[in-house]
C-alpha cells in the first residue's frame, strides 16, 4: 500500500490535511503522482458549500473527499487490465469533465482521486470515460493549466452566430468580427486575450475591459498590443471605473458600432448589463463567470433579441477537445498558459488558499504536493534568499522570464526539494 497526504473537504468551509493509507489498486485502475495541480475557483465553491454542493456527496463527515481536479503527475501502477494502454512512468494530465449523471467529478467528489494529493488513484468510471490523457512535455504546470485554459477554449467555440431564416448555429466566436472581453484583467481573463489573439478563428479587433489598473497594466505587459498587431488584430486595453457612460465609450471604440462577441469574466449585473448594451446585431454574449448566488438574475434586452438577434450563452468546463487543444498550443509556443500563475506552493498551503481565494491577490495559484513551501508571489521570492540562497537563483530565473512560471523555474524548485520524476 502506498500512503498518500491530501487536502481534503471535511464540512463546509472545514479543508484538512490528512495522511491515510492508499487501498490497492484494482485490475481496472491507476495509482499516480500528483506533481502539480492548479487551484479554481470552483474548488473554493465547493468547500464554502460542502455537502450542500452538487457535486460533494452527503458523508463527508465520515468519508472526506480529495480537492483539487486541474492536476497532472505519473503513472506509478497499472491495473492488469489497462497494461494495453498504459506504463508505469508514463506523464498524465486529467481531463476532469466526467459528464456524469450524478455530477461526480475528480476534486470534488471521491475519497482517493484529485490533484490535492500526493498520490492518488484514478477509478475505472475516469479511464473508461477518456480522461487520462497522455502528456508529452516535461513542464507540469503547463499540464494542469490545459483544463482551465480548455474551459476558455470551449467558450470560444460555444459562442454562436447566425442567418437570418438559415436554421443553423455558427458555432465559435465570428471570425474577423469585433470583440469585448469584460472584466477580463484577471488569471482567466489573460488566458482569454492570449487565445483571442492566437486561435484558430481571429477577430479583427479585440478591447479588453477591467477597472483595476495594476491588472491592466499586467495584461498589457504580458500580451502588449503589438503582439496582437502582428497577428492582424486591434488590441486594445480599457480601465472603465471612473467612466459615467462606459456603453458609449466601448461603441465610440468600435466605429460607434456593437460588438459581435461579448464576453463576461466577472459575476457581477453592472458588467451584464454593460454587455447586453454592447451587443451588434446578431451579437453573442457568453456568460463565462460562474456565480455563487443561484438566484443571480440581470435584466436583458427582449427587444433587442426579437429585432436585432442577440443571444447569449454560458458555459462551464472544456471538452476533451479543448483541452488537446491547448496542450497542442502550448507545446507549439503560441499560448502561454503560465501567464495565470501569481503564486506556487506546497501541499500545506493548499486548506488555507482554497479558503481565502478571494482575499489572495493575483491570478492562478499553483500546489506541487510533493514540496515544502508556504504559497509564495513569484515576485517575492527574492525576500526568502535569506532562508536559503537557492530562492535568489530562482528570483534570477523570474526576472528573465518577466516573472512569469516557466519549466526552467519548475525544474530548479522540483530539483531543490529533491521531488522525482521517475517511478
Amino acid at each position: 500500500m502506498v500512503q498518500t497526504t491530501a487536502a481534503v473537504i471535511c464540512g463546509e468551509k472545514d479543508i484538512q490535511l490528512r495522511t491515510f493509507e492508499l487501498p490497492s489498486i484494482s485490475t481496472d485502475e491507476l495509482l499516480v503522482k500528483n506533481i502539480s495541480n492548479s487551484v479554481c475557483l470552483s474548488t473554493y465553491k465547493a468547500a464554502l458549500l460542502g455537502s450542500q454542493h452538487k457535486r460533494v456527496p452527503e458523508n463527508i463527515d465520515e468519508v472526506p473527499v480529495i480537492t483539487g481536479h486541474e492536476y497532472a503527475g505519473i503513472i506509478v501502477e497499472v491495473g492488469e487490465n489497462l497494461r494495453d494502454q498504459f506504463k508505469a512512468g508514463d506523464s498524465f494530465v486529467l481531463q476532469p469533465a466526467m459528464g456524469l449523471p450524478t455530477g461526480y467529478s475528480a476534486g470534488y467528489s471521491y475519497e482517493t482521486f484529485g490533484g490535492n494529493a500526493t498520490y492518488s488513484i484514478i477509478p475505472k468510471i475516469a479511464i473508461d470515460l477518456g480522461c487520462v490523457l497522455p502528456y508529452d512535455g516535461s513542464y507540469y504546470a503547463d499540464a494542469s493549466l490545459a483544463e482551465p485554459m480548455s474551459c476558455i477554449i470551449g467558450a470560444f467555440h460555444a459562442s454562436y452566430h447566425t442567418t437570418q431564416f438559415v436554421y443553423e448555429h455558427h458555432m465559435g466566436i465570428k471570425e474577423g468580427g469585433t470583440l469585448a472581453l469584460l472584466a477580463c484583467a484577471g488569471p482567466m481573463g489573460i488566458g482569454a486575450i492570449d487565445y483571442a489573439i492566437n486561435g484558430s478563428v481571429k477577430p479583427r479587433r479585440i478591447v479588453v475591459t477591467d477597472i483595476d489598473e495594476d491588472r491592466l497594466s499586467r495584461a498589457e505587459s504580458l500580451i502588449p498590443v503589438s503582439a496582437a498587431k502582428a497577428q492582424g488584430i486591434e488590441l486594445i486595453y480599457v480601465n472603465t471605473i471612473e467612466m459615467e457612460d462606459p456603453v458609449t465609450y466601448l461603441k465610440s471604440l468600435n466605429d460607434d458600432q456593437g460588438y459581435d462577441d461579448v464576453m463576461v469574466y466577472a459575476a457581477v449585473a453592472q458588467v451584464l448589463e454593460q454587455a447586453d448594451a454592447l451587443l451588434g446585431n446578431d451579437g453573442c454574449l457568453n456568460f463565462f463567470a460562474g456565480p455563487t448566488d443561484k438566484e443571480f438574475k440581470v435584466p436583458f434586452n427582449f427587444y433587442n433579441v426579437h429585432y436585432e438577434s442577440t443571444h447569449i450563452v454560458g458555459t462551464s468546463g472544456g471538452s476533451t477537445g479543448d483541452m488537446v487543444e491547448s496542450l497542442e498550443l502550448s507545446a507549439k509556443g503560441n499560448i502561454n498558459p503560465s501567464f495565470m500563475i501569481t503564486h506556487v506552493g506546497g501541499l500545506q498551503s493548499a486548506p488555507h488558499t482554497i479558503l481565502n481565494q478571494l482575499d489572495i491577490p493575483g491570478g492562478k495559484k499553483l500546489i506541487y504536493p510533493h514540496i515544502d513551501l508556504p504559497l509564495t508571489a513569484i515576485d517575492n521570492f527574492a525576500s526568502l534568499a535569506d532562508q536559503d540562497s537557492f530562492f535568489a537563483e530562482l528570483d534570477v530565473i523570474l526576472a528573465k522570464n518577466n516573472y512569469v512560471w516557466n519549466q526552467h523555474a519548475e525544474k530548479a524548485l522540483l530539483e531543490f526539494y529533491d521531488v522525482s520524476l521517475s517511478v
